[in-house]
Protein backbone atom coordinates (compact mmCIF):
# COMPACT_ATOMS: atom_id res chain seq x y z
CA UNK A 1 0.00 0.00 0.00
CA UNK A 2 1.75 3.62 -0.86
CA UNK A 3 1.17 5.78 1.63
CA UNK A 4 -1.96 8.31 1.97
CA UNK A 5 -1.43 11.80 0.34
CA UNK A 6 -1.24 14.60 2.02
CA UNK A 7 -3.74 16.21 0.06
CA UNK A 8 -6.68 14.56 -2.32
CA UNK A 9 -8.58 15.61 -4.51
CA UNK A 10 -12.30 14.22 -3.87
CA UNK A 11 -15.17 13.84 -5.79
CA UNK A 12 -19.74 13.43 -4.50
CA UNK A 13 -22.08 12.32 -7.63
CA UNK A 14 -25.73 13.61 -6.53
CA UNK A 15 -28.78 12.72 -9.06
CA UNK A 16 -32.11 12.05 -9.17
CA UNK A 17 -32.83 8.52 -10.01
CA UNK A 18 -36.19 7.00 -12.15
CA UNK A 19 -37.41 3.32 -12.75
CA UNK A 20 -34.78 2.72 -15.58
CA UNK A 21 -32.05 1.26 -13.93
CA UNK A 22 -29.23 1.47 -16.65
CA UNK A 23 -30.30 5.31 -16.99
CA UNK A 24 -29.41 5.70 -13.29
CA UNK A 25 -25.63 3.88 -13.50
CA UNK A 26 -25.21 6.04 -16.78
CA UNK A 27 -25.78 8.56 -14.53
CA UNK A 28 -23.59 7.70 -12.01
CA UNK A 29 -20.90 6.75 -14.41
CA UNK A 30 -21.26 10.25 -15.92
CA UNK A 31 -20.62 12.25 -12.65
CA UNK A 32 -17.90 10.12 -12.18
CA UNK A 33 -16.47 10.48 -15.70
CA UNK A 34 -17.07 14.40 -14.49
CA UNK A 35 -15.32 14.31 -11.25
CA UNK A 36 -12.48 12.03 -12.81
CA UNK A 37 -12.25 15.32 -15.39
CA UNK A 38 -11.88 17.78 -12.50
CA UNK A 39 -9.14 15.67 -10.95
CA UNK A 40 -10.98 13.41 -8.33
CA UNK A 41 -9.03 10.46 -7.19
CA UNK A 42 -11.82 9.03 -4.88
CA UNK A 43 -15.69 9.22 -5.67
CA UNK A 44 -18.66 8.70 -3.58
CA UNK A 45 -21.85 7.56 -5.02
CA UNK A 46 -25.38 7.93 -2.96
CA UNK A 47 -26.58 5.05 -1.07
CA UNK A 48 -28.69 2.61 -3.83
CA UNK A 49 -26.81 5.17 -6.57
CA UNK A 50 -28.73 2.76 -9.60
CA UNK A 51 -32.37 2.29 -8.40
CA UNK A 52 -35.05 4.00 -6.72
CA UNK A 53 -35.33 4.02 -3.12
CA UNK A 54 -37.70 1.31 -3.35
CA UNK A 55 -38.03 0.81 1.10
CA UNK A 56 -40.99 3.17 0.72
CA UNK A 57 -42.99 0.30 0.87
CA UNK A 58 -42.62 -3.18 1.51
CA UNK A 59 -43.15 -5.30 -1.78
CA UNK A 60 -41.79 -9.01 -1.96
CA UNK A 61 -41.06 -8.48 -5.65
CA UNK A 62 -38.39 -5.73 -4.95
CA UNK A 63 -36.24 -8.51 -4.35
CA UNK A 64 -35.92 -9.05 -7.82
CA UNK A 65 -33.38 -6.18 -8.18
CA UNK A 66 -31.02 -7.36 -5.45
CA UNK A 67 -27.67 -8.34 -7.02
CA UNK A 68 -24.44 -10.31 -5.82
CA UNK A 69 -21.24 -8.82 -5.02
CA UNK A 70 -19.47 -9.03 -7.21
CA UNK A 71 -22.07 -8.59 -9.83
CA UNK A 72 -23.18 -6.40 -13.15
CA UNK A 73 -22.97 -3.21 -11.36
CA UNK A 74 -19.85 -3.65 -9.52
CA UNK A 75 -18.09 -4.77 -12.75
CA UNK A 76 -19.56 -2.36 -14.41
CA UNK A 77 -18.23 0.43 -11.86
CA UNK A 78 -14.76 -1.80 -11.82
CA UNK A 79 -14.39 -0.65 -15.33
CA UNK A 80 -14.69 2.86 -14.96
CA UNK A 81 -12.42 2.62 -11.90
CA UNK A 82 -9.85 1.20 -13.65
CA UNK A 83 -10.31 2.87 -16.70
CA UNK A 84 -10.20 6.62 -14.64
CA UNK A 85 -7.84 5.41 -12.30
CA UNK A 86 -10.23 6.70 -9.43
CA UNK A 87 -10.99 4.55 -6.55
CA UNK A 88 -14.91 4.21 -6.37
CA UNK A 89 -17.46 3.84 -3.23
CA UNK A 90 -20.81 2.78 -4.47
CA UNK A 91 -23.71 1.19 -2.32
CA UNK A 92 -25.81 -1.41 -3.92
CA UNK A 93 -28.85 -4.02 -3.21
CA UNK A 94 -26.79 -6.85 -2.31
CA UNK A 95 -28.22 -10.54 -2.46
CA UNK A 96 -25.72 -13.04 -0.56
CA UNK A 97 -27.96 -15.54 0.07
CA UNK A 98 -31.40 -16.53 -1.03
CA UNK A 99 -33.56 -14.39 2.06
CA UNK A 100 -30.35 -12.46 2.99
CA UNK A 101 -29.72 -9.36 1.32
CA UNK A 102 -27.80 -5.84 2.78
CA UNK A 103 -27.26 -2.53 2.00
CA UNK A 104 -23.48 -2.71 1.08
CA UNK A 105 -21.01 0.12 0.06
CA UNK A 106 -19.00 -1.46 -2.01
CA UNK A 107 -15.10 0.43 -2.20
CA UNK A 108 -13.15 -0.52 -5.96
CA UNK A 109 -9.22 0.47 -5.89
CA UNK A 110 -8.19 2.25 -8.89
CA UNK A 111 -7.42 -0.96 -10.81
CA UNK A 112 -10.51 -2.13 -10.54
CA UNK A 113 -10.43 -4.29 -8.17
CA UNK A 114 -12.54 -4.65 -5.07
CA UNK A 115 -10.97 -3.21 -2.15
CA UNK A 116 -13.85 -4.31 0.34
CA UNK A 117 -17.31 -3.91 1.34
CA UNK A 118 -19.05 -2.54 4.03
CA UNK A 119 -22.21 -3.29 5.25
CA UNK A 120 -24.78 -1.50 6.88
CA UNK A 121 -24.83 -1.74 10.60
CA UNK A 122 -27.93 0.51 11.80
CA UNK A 123 -31.16 -0.54 9.54
CA UNK A 124 -34.06 2.12 10.08
CA UNK A 125 -37.88 1.08 10.08
CA UNK A 126 -39.92 4.38 9.73
CA UNK A 127 -42.33 5.61 7.85
CA UNK A 128 -40.95 5.67 4.20
CA UNK A 129 -37.61 4.09 5.24
CA UNK A 130 -38.97 0.29 5.62
CA UNK A 131 -35.34 -1.14 5.39
CA UNK A 132 -35.46 -3.85 7.65
CA UNK A 133 -37.79 -5.31 5.52
CA UNK A 134 -35.12 -5.46 2.70
CA UNK A 135 -32.10 -5.56 4.82
CA UNK A 136 -30.22 -7.73 7.51
CA UNK A 137 -28.16 -5.72 9.67
CA UNK A 138 -24.43 -5.48 8.68
CA UNK A 139 -22.20 -8.34 10.17
CA UNK A 140 -19.01 -6.87 9.31
CA UNK A 141 -18.33 -4.33 12.55
CA UNK A 142 -16.64 -0.64 12.01
CA UNK A 143 -13.72 -1.72 10.09
CA UNK A 144 -12.11 0.99 7.59
CA UNK A 145 -11.04 -0.32 3.96
CA UNK A 146 -7.39 0.50 3.13
CA UNK A 147 -6.91 2.10 -0.66
CA UNK A 148 -4.49 3.47 -2.55
CA UNK A 149 -5.82 6.86 -1.58
CA UNK A 150 -6.37 6.49 1.98
CA UNK A 151 -8.02 4.28 4.73
CA UNK A 152 -11.79 4.76 3.95
CA UNK A 153 -14.08 5.31 6.85
CA UNK A 154 -16.96 3.93 4.80
CA UNK A 155 -20.98 4.27 6.79
CA UNK A 156 -24.42 4.42 4.83
CA UNK A 157 -27.18 6.87 5.54
CA UNK A 158 -28.99 5.89 8.87
CA UNK A 159 -25.64 5.21 10.30
CA UNK A 160 -24.28 9.14 9.87
CA UNK A 161 -26.45 9.39 12.65
CA UNK A 162 -24.59 7.24 15.33
CA UNK A 163 -21.55 8.91 16.80
CA UNK A 164 -20.50 5.54 17.78
CA UNK A 165 -20.02 4.60 14.50
CA UNK A 166 -18.05 7.60 12.97
CA UNK A 167 -15.59 6.92 16.49
CA UNK A 168 -14.97 3.57 16.02
CA UNK A 169 -14.14 4.00 12.45
CA UNK A 170 -11.45 6.95 13.36
CA UNK A 171 -9.91 4.55 16.14
CA UNK A 172 -9.19 1.84 13.99
CA UNK A 173 -7.53 4.14 11.38
CA UNK A 174 -10.06 5.60 9.33
CA UNK A 175 -8.58 9.13 7.60
CA UNK A 176 -11.80 9.73 5.71
CA UNK A 177 -15.58 9.26 6.97
CA UNK A 178 -18.39 8.63 3.93
CA UNK A 179 -21.87 8.44 3.96
CA UNK A 180 -23.52 7.09 0.46
CA UNK A 181 -27.39 8.65 1.93
CA UNK A 182 -30.78 8.39 0.47
CA UNK A 183 -33.00 11.11 2.73
CA UNK A 184 -35.38 13.74 2.35
CA UNK A 185 -38.83 15.39 3.11
CA UNK A 186 -42.03 14.45 3.58
CA UNK A 187 -44.31 17.08 1.56
CA UNK A 188 -46.58 16.97 4.56
CA UNK A 189 -44.01 18.28 6.62
CA UNK A 190 -44.36 22.12 7.47
CA UNK A 191 -41.11 23.97 6.08
CA UNK A 192 -40.23 24.74 9.32
CA UNK A 193 -39.85 21.50 10.02
CA UNK A 194 -37.92 20.38 6.62
CA UNK A 195 -35.49 23.19 7.53
CA UNK A 196 -35.03 21.72 10.96
CA UNK A 197 -34.86 17.65 9.76
CA UNK A 198 -32.04 19.06 6.61
CA UNK A 199 -30.26 21.29 9.28
CA UNK A 200 -29.83 18.22 11.49
CA UNK A 201 -28.68 16.23 9.35
CA UNK A 202 -25.70 18.49 7.70
CA UNK A 203 -25.05 19.47 11.48
CA UNK A 204 -24.78 15.56 12.82
CA UNK A 205 -21.68 14.70 10.36
CA UNK A 206 -19.98 17.85 10.40
CA UNK A 207 -20.11 17.24 14.34
CA UNK A 208 -18.24 13.17 12.83
CA UNK A 209 -15.73 15.44 11.36
CA UNK A 210 -15.26 17.85 14.18
CA UNK A 211 -15.21 15.32 16.73
CA UNK A 212 -12.84 12.74 15.03
CA UNK A 213 -10.97 15.66 13.29
CA UNK A 214 -11.63 13.77 9.86
CA UNK A 215 -12.67 14.96 6.35
CA UNK A 216 -16.23 14.16 5.87
CA UNK A 217 -17.58 12.95 1.96
CA UNK A 218 -21.84 12.83 1.93
CA UNK A 219 -23.68 11.95 -1.04
CA UNK A 220 -27.39 12.27 -0.91
CA UNK A 221 -29.97 11.76 -3.79
CA UNK A 222 -31.88 14.60 -5.30
CA UNK A 223 -35.57 14.26 -6.70
CA UNK A 224 -39.16 13.33 -5.96
CA UNK A 225 -39.93 9.59 -5.77
CA UNK A 226 -43.69 8.79 -5.53
CA UNK A 227 -44.15 5.72 -3.30
CA UNK A 228 -45.06 2.84 -5.36
CA UNK A 229 -47.55 1.66 -3.19
CA UNK A 230 -49.29 4.95 -2.67
CA UNK A 231 -50.18 4.57 0.41
CA UNK A 232 -48.30 7.77 1.44
CA UNK A 233 -46.90 11.16 -0.32
CA UNK A 234 -43.72 10.01 -1.70
CA UNK A 235 -40.33 11.59 -0.93
CA UNK A 236 -38.91 14.80 -1.80
CA UNK A 237 -34.89 13.91 -1.31
CA UNK A 238 -32.92 16.90 -0.56
CA UNK A 239 -29.42 16.86 -2.00
CA UNK A 240 -27.52 19.06 -0.17
CA UNK A 241 -24.05 16.52 -0.86
CA UNK A 242 -21.36 18.15 0.74
CA UNK A 243 -17.39 18.13 1.32
CA UNK A 244 -16.48 19.17 4.68
CA UNK A 245 -12.56 19.09 6.44
CA UNK A 246 -11.24 17.86 10.16
CA UNK A 247 -12.71 20.83 12.09
CA UNK A 248 -16.40 20.47 10.15
CA UNK A 249 -15.65 23.69 7.68
CA UNK A 250 -17.57 23.01 4.42
CA UNK A 251 -15.36 22.44 1.19
CA UNK A 252 -18.13 22.08 -1.14
CA UNK A 253 -22.30 21.80 -1.11
CA UNK A 254 -24.32 20.74 -3.97
CA UNK A 255 -27.60 22.23 -4.28
CA UNK A 256 -30.93 21.00 -3.07
CA UNK A 257 -33.05 20.15 -5.93
CA UNK A 258 -30.54 19.67 -8.92
CA UNK A 259 -27.71 16.79 -9.99
CA UNK A 260 -24.90 17.96 -9.24
CA UNK A 261 -21.04 16.94 -9.33
CA UNK A 262 -19.25 18.36 -6.30
CA UNK A 263 -14.98 18.36 -6.05
CA UNK A 264 -13.03 19.59 -3.92
CA UNK A 265 -9.28 18.74 -2.36
CA UNK A 266 -9.14 17.86 1.44
CA UNK A 267 -6.25 18.18 3.10
CA UNK A 268 -5.43 14.82 4.80
CA UNK A 269 -2.49 15.89 6.65
CA UNK A 270 -4.61 18.25 8.39
CA UNK A 271 -5.60 15.64 11.34
CA UNK A 272 -2.38 15.50 12.76
CA UNK A 273 -2.51 19.60 13.43
CA UNK A 274 -5.89 19.39 14.44
CA UNK A 275 -5.71 16.58 17.02
CA UNK A 276 -2.83 18.25 18.63
CA UNK A 277 -4.69 21.18 19.83
CA UNK A 278 -7.80 19.45 19.92
CA UNK A 279 -6.95 16.03 21.80
CA UNK A 280 -10.12 14.79 21.88
CA UNK A 281 -8.80 11.41 21.91
CA UNK A 282 -6.11 12.09 24.59
CA UNK A 283 -8.41 13.17 26.87
CA UNK A 284 -11.12 10.07 26.24
CA UNK A 285 -12.29 8.89 29.53
CA UNK A 286 -12.06 4.75 27.78
CA UNK A 287 -12.40 3.87 32.02
CA UNK A 288 -15.98 5.50 32.43
CA UNK A 289 -17.56 4.32 29.28
CA UNK A 290 -18.66 0.68 30.15
CA UNK A 291 -22.21 2.27 30.28
CA UNK A 292 -22.56 2.92 26.09
CA UNK A 293 -22.75 -0.42 25.68
CA UNK A 294 -26.22 -1.18 27.75
CA UNK A 295 -29.25 0.03 25.75
CA UNK A 296 -30.69 2.20 28.51
CA UNK A 297 -29.34 3.15 32.06
CA UNK A 298 -32.52 2.33 34.14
Amino acid sequence: MRPTPKSLTVGVVQHPCGDDRGANLSASIGGIRDAASQGARLVLLQELHNTRYFCQSEDPAQFDMAETVPGPTTAALADIAAGLGVVIVASVFERRAAGLHHNTAVVLENDGAIAGIYRKMHIPDDPGYHEKFYFAPGDLGFNPVNTSVGCLGVLVCWDQWFPEAARLMALAGAELLLYPSAIGWDSRDTQDEQHRQQDAWITSQRAHAIANALPVLSCNRTGFEPDPSGRSAGIRFWGSSFIAGPQGEILATAPTNDPHVLVATVELERTEQVRRIWPFFRDRRVDAYHALTQRFRD
